[in-house]
């Protein structure tokens, strides 16, 4: 009985579950390959945030400037894990951990939801004035997905971006989904599966009547008055799982 149970979920729920997540997924990721926004929450038991993401590639000022009125939190890079090491990045808890600041009880280490922080240098590109216009930013971000294809990626990033900066990066954990489930490794997953760059600019949204994160039923009604689609962490870490 249970061998007939299970070969009957086999055959027939996971064929459409597959099906449901990836109809699920489609307009995000044809938004993202079009250079437009998707909106992605990672879920209720975590940070319980969403983030206006786009793919790095594709950013425009317009974009950034969208992004500092509509989302409101902190705009940042983030970067796959082997791009990154290939870049020479560490996390900036490793960094400072290993520095000789006499203050390491200040040091992040788990963050309340559990996990460590994926925050390594902040950069500007050296082609930015104050580094925090929507030009600038723009163009830091920009310049960043664009090493991603240069074949000497880490001495074309030194010799092209200055820290500390206005754009912090973030680094995606070595094994993405499977090692943490954060907007940093989802919107690169998003990126990879799309076949785009693995590189995103990502940005919290914020509620300025309750001061707090944006709540998943208001980032739903903005998704759908801006034709954002808007993605569950919980499905998109289904998708992962089936795949």
């Amino acid at each position: 009985t249970t061998i007939v149970v299970i070969t009957h979920f086999l055959v027939n729920y996971i064929p459409r579950l597959k099906l449901f997540l990836c109809m699920s997924l489609e307009s995000g990721l044809e938004s993202l390959k079009r250079g437009e926004f998707v909106l992605l929450f990672d879920s209720a038991g975590r940070e319980n945030e969403i983030d206006m993401v786009v793919a790095a590639e594709f950013i425009t000022p317009e974009h950034v400037a969208r992004m500092r009125q509509n989302a409101g939190g902190l705009l940042c890079i983030a970067l796959e894990n082997n791009f990154a090491k290939s870049l020479e990045l560490q996390y900036m808890h490793e960094i400072l951990s290993s520095s000789s600041i006499s203050n390491k009880e200040m040091i992040m280490g788990l963050a309340p939801y559990g996990d460590y922080p994926t925050f390594s240098l902040s950069v500007n590109h050296y082609q930015t004035y104050t580094g925090i216009t929507d030009k600038d930013r723009a163009l830091t971000i920009m310049e960043m997905a664009n090493i991603y294809n240069i074949e000497n990626k880490q001495k074309k990033f030194v010799s092209s971006f200055k820290t500390p900066g206005h754009v912090p990066l973030l680094i995606a954990s070595e094994g993405l989904l499977a090692s943490r489930q954060g907007h940093t490794e989802m919107s690169v997953y998003l990126t990879q599966i799309a076949g785009l760059t693995p590189v995103t600019a990502i940005c919290e949204m914020m509620d300025a009547e309750t001061y707090s994160a944006l709540s998943v039923d208001k980032a739903e009604k903005f998704g759908k008055q801006n034709g954002i689609p808007l993605i569950d962490g919980k499905e998109l870490l289904e998708y992962a799982k089936v795949n």
